[in-house]
């Protein structure tokens, strides 16, 4: 099956920019990631929205895709192979039949990088933490540094390929020569090949292990967001250096509280009396409860804003803001004396306001429904 356009996979134009694409991604990502999605093709969802973003989030990377579509992106370079024609048919041929510049089998390499998914409370996200955690990764192995050869023996060159890796197939056309580059299947182009493999690995120079990270998570960290971990990913091939950590955040939900960025917001239930009256009242925020003065004549959907009580940027610039936001709560179950009041409140007028606008209102509502 052919490949999706990556624009397409992230749900953006061509023109999106960085910020467009990151935010696309992460949409994606909470939503197929395998520890939060268990449908069948989530994982294969969450796969193809993570290569598109690995593409176009990286100019270069970008840029071929944009000009050759997902040729461009398969690290085929421009052969080295016989041409025979200026105009570069060969390099053509090349980068669409399997062609590129042969790479050193024998050449350090980087590890691969490592994602853990690691759930935080709607606290510990607000506050951070340290803690520590168990990666399985791959090491070399111990006994054999590496070379994937029992102790004592040798790692030989591949006498079919030459070290290289790589098997060359030449075949002339009307265009030229075109040189089709294959993985030797002798030595699983590693260019070596092993006589006698380590016990301990099997010949693969690595073996899993458990490691334990500490890692500390920083006050104000979002859903979505991720921590980076360098050098603690899989170990390089060749003497290259290791990959590294990505931990990736997510949070779950509070019983109260909404989070908007570094902004929190919760509803304040208020009864009739309250509002009407006034009152001071003790309200929760992620630095401790506070008291909120709620002025005479207060409305449901009342936004109290209070400054520097939301929570903390994750890079260090100050704190956001908690809005209150307030629910005028109408008593589902009254008391005898209770009805008799609300009662006499209705027949003194009681549905009056004393607002100039709000008896407005009530004349307007009133108006409508008078018989003509």
């Amino acid at each position: 099956m052919s490949k999706r356009d990556y624009y397409e996979v992230l749900g953006i134009s061509e023109g999106s920019s960085k910020d467009e694409i990151k935010k696309a991604y992460r949409k994606l990502a909470r939503k197929y990631h395998p520890d939060v999605n268990k449908e069948e093709d989530a994982a294969d969802k969450f796969k193809e929205a993570k290569e598109a973003y690995e593409v176009l989030s990286d100019e270069q990377k970008r840029a071929q895709y944009d000009q050759f579509g997902h040729a461009g992106t398969q690290n085929q370079g421009f052969g080295g192979g016989a041409q025979d024609f200026s105009g570069g048919f060969g390099d053509i041929f090349d980068m669409f039949f399997g062609g590129g510049r042969s790479r050193d089998p024998n050449a350090p390499q980087q590890g691969a990088d490592l994602q853990y998914t690691m759930t935080l409370t709607f606290e510990e996200a607000i506050s951070g933490k340290e803690t520590d955690i168990n990666i399985p990764k791959e090491e070399n192995c111990d006994t054999c540094n590496g070379s994937g050869a029992k102790p004592g023996t040798k790692v030989n060159t591949c006498s079919h390929c030459n070290g290289a890796g790589q098997l060359n197939q030449e075949q002339n056309t009307p265009f030229g020569r075109v040189v089709n580059r294959r993985v030797c299947h002798h030595c699983s182009g590693s260019g070596k090949t092993i006589q006698e493999k380590c016990n301990t690995c099997g010949g693969a120079g690595k073996v899993k292990k458990h490691n334990k990270i500490h890692i500390t998570i920083p006050a104000g960290i979002d859903e979505g967001q991720q921590i980076r971990v360098a050098g603690k990913g899989d170990a390089g091939v060749n003497g290259g250096p290791p990959g590294d950590l990505f931990v990736l955040i997510q949070v779950t939900p509070h019983d109260f509280f909404e989070r908007e960025g570094d902004h929190i917001y919760c509803e304040l239930p208020l009864n009739y009396a309250q509002a009407a009256l006034g009152d001071e009242v003790e309200v929760p925020t992620v630095h401790g409860k506070v008291m909120l003065k709620v002025p005479a004549g207060t409305q449901s959907g009342k936004n109290f804003r209070m400054r520097g009580k939301g929570a903390p940027n994750v890079r260090g610039y100050g704190h956001g803001d908690q809005h209150i936001i307030v629910k005028i709560v109408t008593p589902t179950k009254l008391t005898d004396r209770q009805k008799e009041l609300l009662r006499e409140f209705n027949e003194i007028g009681g549905n009056e306001s004393t607002n100039e606008q709000d008896n407005s209102i009530f004349q307007r509502f009133k108006n409508a429904f008078k018989s003509e």
